[in-house]
């Protein structure tokens, strides 16, 4: 049987313990539970029980939301599943070799918030966005393909690397149809941009934002306005890219300029286009996967950095639909 692991958290402060543990000792149930450890407590002695590696990393992690809790910066449960996401990648990590090429410093500063990857992939991702013209990122929901992107697009703009920034959606329903809403396509089209909105608000305030929009320097725009244009100085991110057609995508990579970059973001298993349309995003990978100047970072689920239960069902799909392509191997 393996020994508990057990350490005591300095200085011994009673509301910080009490922060530590939360209402009911919340927190450290949160931890338990995603770690699959006992912990128990007695003053600022904790012991805890389970897989010798599973224990030195709750152990780190309580060491380290504790100095945080010394520092000013009160955990949630939010901030503590971002940590244990950290922590598991980095025990996932462990086994893989490093690329040289990856920087070790990839915290993104923006004027309201730093913005610092999680895990591998995403270390990976924003990497490739600063050393290459043209990236994709392709991935189930919540792996922070989006979010990176407009990190990365406002600190561009903010360092002056670009002189603007354009936000860009193939306008497809998604079960619903654009004709039967209020307004032109661009109004339409605007609720399929709620999350670009919410990101750049987020990172420069709901002002700054405004002011931009007013004067052109950030553009957010249905794919359909981008015919005919040439994008020089500009940093664009095509969101939502799984449903382009392959005619769109083409249309879409050919409008970059001098001095620009793009990304393009979108999870091949939730395509919205009729049935029978190739995914412009599915093809370009195929077509484009060995083009100079263009990466490719593919995330699965171990990069989901929302909700926990997003990461399970987003593997209950990925599970249900690989049975459903080999019914064979299912009883009957």
């Amino acid at each position: 049987m393996t020994p508990p692991t057990t350490f005591s958290l300095e200085p011994n402060d009673a509301r910080h313990l009490a922060a530590l543990c939360g209402q009911l000792d919340i927190h450290l149930r949160q931890i338990e539970k995603r770690l699959g450890i006992t912990i128990h407590n007695r003053g600022n002695t904790f012991e805890l029980r389970g897989s010798e590696s599973r224990c030195k990393m709750g152990a780190a992690l309580l060491a380290s939301l504790y100095a945080d809790i010394t520092n000013g910066n009160q955990p949630s449960p939010d901030s503590i599943h971002l940590r244990l996401q950290d922590a598991d990648l980095e025990m996932l990590n462990e086994t893989e070799t490093p690329d040289a090429n990856i920087e070790t410093t990839s915290l993104i500063r923006t004027k309201r918030l730093s913005v610092r990857p999680r895990g591998q992939n995403q270390r990976t991702y924003v990497a490739a966005i600063n050393h290459h013209d043209i990236n994709f990122g392709i991935g189930p929901a919540g792996t922070g393909k989006t979010y990176l992107a407009v990190a990365c697009a406002v600190r561009a703009l903010l360092n002056e690397e670009v002189k603007r920034i354009l936000l860009v959606r193939p306008a497809v329903e998604a079960g619903e149809r654009l004709g039967f809403l209020p307004g032109d396509l661009s109004q339409k089209v605007d609720p399929y941009l709620r999350p670009l909105y919410d990101a750049l608000y987020e990172m420069l305030g709901f002002e700054t934002v405004s002011k931009y929009i007013e004067r052109h320097i950030i553009e957010i725009a249905p794919l359909a306005f981008m015919r005919g244009r040439t994008l020089n100085h500009a940093f664009i991110i095509l969101d939502e890219a799984q449903n382009t057609t392959r005619e769109q995508m083409k249309m879409f990579l050919t409008r970059i300029g001098f001095g620009s970059t793009a990304v393009v973001t979108g999870d091949t298993s939730q395509i919205d286009l009729p049935r029978g349309t190739q995914s412009g995003l599915t093809h370009a990978a195929q077509v484009l996967e060995n083009v100079e100047g263009i990466a490719f970072t593919q995330f699965g689920i171990k990069d989901v950095v929302r909700h926990p239960v997003v990461q399970r069902v987003v593997s209950a799909y990925e599970a249900y639909e690989q049975a459903a392509d080999h019914p064979e191997g299912n009883p009957t």
